[in-house]
């Protein structure tokens, strides 16, 4: 599951703009905190050389989809769904052209469902009319879509190589609180934590290493400390002494 950004309201006016949380400004990390963050990537990546996103899609419109798709979903679920709304609807022209319910009896096993039809069709008439059916390449520009927010348009990006990015979903929230690499609950001021702390080419392999590991080993109800990678270099916040060892 990729933990996408909650279904938001349409968007309109102003509020189409970028949101983010107010911005603090924040103490400049140390070289010896961001040496630690690297570290920590570098042993992460070094324990799963292999990890990827796990959504399957053939082009930039399926992505998107397939990332809006995913909210409190799994990955499983949404990759059983998707090939055949993917042969429904193989444009943001047929995905403009239905409407909500007309996308409900291929998406109907996901939660959220009604709403995620509703938000991708939005989104799909909006690439239609205003970007000439390709799924815009910028931040400011992905979430200015309905149904799009900082953590999708992030995702997108990432994978589409679009821009550096670092966006936070549940599973790298919980990993970099656990870490001590923020403190901070909002993702927009996780990102600006973890962006600070690695160099903008490593963005994308830190999501996505940080991702893997919340799912593998730093699981939420039960942290497997034993085979953690980067244990010794792990403060362990918020975790149980019993879970530690």
């Amino acid at each position: 599951m990729l933990a996408s950004d909650p279904m938001p309201r349409r968007k309109t006016g102003s509020a189409a703009a970028r949101v983010r949380a107010p911005r603090r400004s924040p103490r400049a990390p140390r070289d010896a905190e961001r040496a630690r963050a690297g570290e920590i990537v570098d042993r992460l990546d070094r324990a799963m050389p292999d990890v990827r996103i796990a959504l399957h899609f053939g082009d930039d419109l399926q992505l998107l989809v397939s990332v809006i798709l995913s909210a409190q979903s799994t990955d499983v679920g949404v990759n059983r769904a998707t090939p055949s709304l993917f042969a429904r609807y193989p444009d943001a022209a047929a995905y403009a052209a239905a409407r909500p319910e007309d996308l409900w009896p291929y998406v109907q096993s996901l939660g959220l469902y009604r709403n995620k039809s509703k938000a991708i069709v939005a989104a799909a008439r909006a690439i239609a009319t205003e970007h000439g059916g390709r799924v815009p390449r910028t931040r400011e520009a992905l979430e200015a879509l309905p149904g799009v927010g900082p953590k999708t348009a992030g995702v997108v990006l990432v994978h589409l190589g679009a821009a550096h990015a670092f966006p936070v979903d549940t599973h790298v929230g919980r990993v970099s609180r656990r870490l001590g690499l923020t403190r901070e609950q909002d993702p927009s001021r996780v990102e600006r934590d973890l962006e600070a702390l690695l160099p903008e080419e490593r963005w994308a392999t830190g999501h996505q290493l940080f991702v893997w590991h919340g799912r593998r080993t730093c699981i939420a109800r039960a942290p497997a400390c034993s085979r953690c990678a980067v244990s010794d270099l792990c403060p362990k916040r918020g975790v149980p002494a019993a879970m530690r060892r």
